[in-house]
């Protein structure tokens, strides 16, 4: 009996890719509908996992899947979910728990070898964001470091999965760190970084789940 792929099919990728490219073009062009894209992305990149569910025994792999997904959803709608909220510190919880979930995974269930030691250029990158931005941060300097120290660690513990995640990993810590100086140091960013965050981001997610599923596939297979 022919053995199924541990690849997740790649069309289950193409409405995700396809909106991710549309989105980060809108924001290019300054478009309105940059906005209701953007709340598209996520449900879209759960298609693969929906797909994938079957072929995975592994019920708190997906779980984790899921979760990551749902808080980087609820994220990416602040504005559009919590108008009259603080945004900024919402963010930081809902992506910080879809990252706690991340990093649940990749220890626990698509780990594949040790961490290498080059990794420790994610415990570097947390330091010189906190001296850097630091002292513009005011009274969310603390939720800040602590997030920051969520962010290095998953781009840390990505490294010790496959390739695609780890990859993705980085394409995520990049995206973050773009947000950051956006978010604390505006005027240090052209005009073209709200494009470039959402790219990096797009590709880390999407390289994330795919390295991800084809990890957690291939011991099910």
């Amino acid at each position: 009996m022919q053995r199924r792929s541990p690849a997740p099919p790649l069309w289950a990728f193409v409405p995700y890719i396809t909106v991710s490219a549309i989105h980060v073009v809108l924001l290019a062009l300054g478009s309105p509908a940059a906005g209701p894209s953007k709340l598209l992305l996520m449900p879209l990149l759960a298609i693969p996992v929906l797909v994938s569910v079957r072929a995975i025994r592994s019920r708190a792999a997906l779980a984790l899947l899921f979760a990551a997904i749902v808080f980087s959803w609820l994220g990416d709608s602040v504005g559009a979910l919590f108008p009259d909220a603080p945004e900024v510190p919402l963010m930081l919880l809902f992506f910080g728990i879809a990252h706690l979930a991340y990093i649940a995974l990749f220890v626990r269930r698509v780990g594949v070898r040790r961490m290498p030691w080059w990794a420790l250029i994610y415990a570097a990158w947390w330091i010189a964001m906190l001296v850097f931005l630091g002292p513009q941060t005011g009274g969310l300097l603390i939720a800040v470091a602590v997030y920051g120290l969520v962010l290095g660690a998953t781009a840390a513990f990505s490294t010790r999965c496959h390739p695609l995640v780890a990859v993705g990993g980085a394409f995520f810590l990049a995206s973050d760190t773009l947000l950051a100086l956006r978010l604390f140091l505006p005027d240090s960013l052209p005009a073209w970084s709200n494009p470039a965050i959402m790219a990096t981001y797009t590709i880390g997610q999407g390289l994330i789940i795919a390295g991800a599923l084809i990890t957690l596939r291939k011991r099910d297979a």
